[in-house]
């Protein structure tokens, strides 16, 4: 997803006055960096807080590095120090070169990302870890990715961010809904614990659908070119998750499923990896227009 999120701002920037491609890579490089380092930093901070335990679903669907074993959380919390440190020389440079507005980004997307699961604000167990996601794979990746490549930022392409920010944000629901079994005993109040199941579950689906009626409109607005309405052919994951996302989850994984006990994140990341590639492919036609033109 954080892929994707550069890929927009890269194909929303070519051909626009001050594009250097460059410095988009190096842009793209700092959020892969930032993105390693916030999921160590939640590993290391919510196996702190007591959130993180051998029956929890994070050391269910993939193996915890600390609780299997990989490493000793000394260790984690050295090599996540590390991948900062090699972030921050990344986002140095790009402040070098394109000035200080570069750095309240990254700033921004440090202090959202290590205060998702961080004492003393654990955005997450307030119920703003969702919105938080909203702001950074949008106006924050997005935009802050733009900047680095242009050295500008106009406000429709802020408004462009908004609609793949959704599905990121669908993906990160879905996932709260899956742990409400946990998450509620243990005071960890998500925004699925707090609204409820059903609620949480329409709610997402709102996200995911309305990311085709943002496109359309921005593409009227001229925020966006015509082929991003490639976006559309989504639809044909979005209505079978949709069924999905209305009925509970099943009491038993199907054979073969891989990452249960997580069921609605993976339903949601599907849709949103489709939605996002065939945006981005419309996105990529509009620049390669735009280039021979």
């Amino acid at each position: 997803m954080t892929l994707t999120a550069a890929a927009l701002a890269g194909l929303l920037a070519v051909g626009e006055p001050g594009f250097r491609p460059g410095l988009w890579a190096l842009a793209t490089a700092g959020l892969v960096l930032a993105h390693v380092a916030n999921n160590l930093m939640n590993d290391l901070f919510d196996l702190g807080v007591g959130t993180d335990t051998a029956d929890y679903p994070r050391a269910l669907y993939a193996p915890h590095p600390v609780l299997s074993g990989l490493i000793t959380r000394r260790r984690l919390a050295t090599v996540a120090v590390a991948v900062n440190l090699v972030d921050l020389v990344v986002l140095v440079i790009l402040v070098a070169l394109r000035g200080w507005v570069v750095a309240a980004f990254g700033l921004a997307g440090f202090v959202l990302s290590a205060a998702y699961t961080a004492p003393p604000l654990r955005l997450k167990k307030r119920g703003l870890g969702e919105p938080s996601v909203l702001v950074v794979w949008g106006p924050l990746m997005v935009g802050g990715t733009y900047y680095a490549a242009v050295g500008d930022l106009p406000w429709p392409v802020v408004a462009a961010s908004v609609p793949y920010a959704l599905l990121c944000t669908s993906v990160l629901m879905g996932k709260h809904i899956d742990k409400l079994a946990w998450d509620g005993p243990q005071g960890v109040r998500t925004l699925p614990v707090r609204l409820g199941e059903g609620a949480s579950r329409a709610l997402t689906r709102g996200l995911m659908a309305a990311f085709y009626p943002l496109v359309a409109g921005l593409v009227v607005a001229g925020a966006l070119p015509w082929p991003a309405l490639a976006a559309f052919g989504g639809l044909g994951r979005l209505v079978p998750i949709g069924r999905a996302y209305g009925r509970p989850r099943p009491a038993e994984p199907p054979k073969g499923f891989p990452v249960w006990p997580l069921w609605f994140a993976p339903l949601a990341f599907v849709h949103a990896r489709r939605a996002g590639a065939l945006l981005v492919a419309g996105l990529a036609v509009a620049a390669l227009a735009r280039s021979l033109s």
